[in-house]
């Protein structure tokens, strides 16, 4: 069916009239933020596939905005397998009102919703069909009182279903981070969500590439463990920006188990932190 059969006013249509017709415009999904919230700025954090430490840059990048200064908050859409209270070393319950819940705040101030701080048994599986997990996540948006927010990071399950769709058309996405790893594989992956993001008039600030290398810790040789890295190569393609390649390094992990993430000064997330900082 043409657009000229879906106008209204059909008979007097023509080509230029038809650009500002309200019948082309995309219906609005975009949910109301909690009264007592206001969050300046909603960054995605997305992978193509599972497995390549997105959870991860997510948080170390909360932790790098919160040691500038910033309000920071962490809403975990990765529902099934959340994983953020534990880096942070939070637990719950939340705290419920009548206007809402608040989120739990870590140690170094972010501020933090995850269904894990809902959950009464943590590591109770999340068993839910995907129209109700992405009601959930909505509800992370509209339910809870997050108060003054200057970047609030959304951590997204990885691939291109009903939470990212979600969360693309639910909620005011200033722009997104793709998360991957050094394989070959990786150049299909970036662009499935490079392609989504653009599907839905997303922008995309940039890509890390987690586990790029190991570093010797006697002679400092970087050791390509996962093969070369192709993603200069996929953003060169794709004309975005390289945020940063973040290396193997088992301090990260330990720190991750022990809670206690925000300790780690890590600089491979500058230039993310800083072209976030620029929105």
């Amino acid at each position: 069916m043409s657009e000229k059969e879906n106008c209204s006013s059909a008979a007097s249509c023509d080509k230029e009239s038809c650009e500002g017709c309200p019948s082309k415009e995309k219906p609005n999904f975009l949910a109301d933020m909690n009264p007592l919230s206001n969050i300046k700025n909603v960054i995605g954090v997305v992978s193509g596939k599972g497995g390549v430490g997105k959870s991860f840059v997510t948080s170390t990048l909360a932790a790098k905005l919160r040691k500038q200064g910033y309000k920071v908050g962490i809403l975990d859409a990765d529902i099934t397998g959340p994983s953020i209270p534990k880096m942070f070393g939070i637990k719950g319950p939340v705290e419920a009102v009548e206007e809402g819940s608040y989120p739990i705040e870590a140690e170094d101030g972010t501020k933090i919703i995850s269904i894990n701080l809902i959950l009464d048994d943590e590591e109770k599986p999340v068993v839910w069909r995907g129209p109700v997990i992405a009601g959930v996540v909505k509800q992370f948006w509209t339910d809870i009182i997050w108060g003054e927010i200057d970047y609030l990071l959304v951590d997204m399950p990885p691939g291109t279903g009903d939470v990212p769709l979600t969360v693309f058309q639910s909620l005011p996405v200033d722009g997104i981070v793709i998360v991957t790893s050094p394989q070959e594989l990786v150049q299909m992956i970036v662009k499935k969500a490079y392609n989504m993001a653009g599907m839905m008039d997303i922008p995309v600030l940039g890509v890390v590439e987690n586990y790029s290398y190991v570093e010797c810790p006697d002679c400092g040789k970087k050791i390509n463990v996962f093969g070369e890295s192709n993603i200069d190569g996929v953003a060169k393609e794709l004309g975005i920006e390289v945020l940063g390649k973040m290396p193997l390094n088992p301090e990260y992990a330990t720190k991750s188990d022990e809670g206690k993430l925000y300790e780690l000064d890590i600089d491979y997330l500058d230039e993310g932190v800083e072209i976030i900082t620029k929105l």
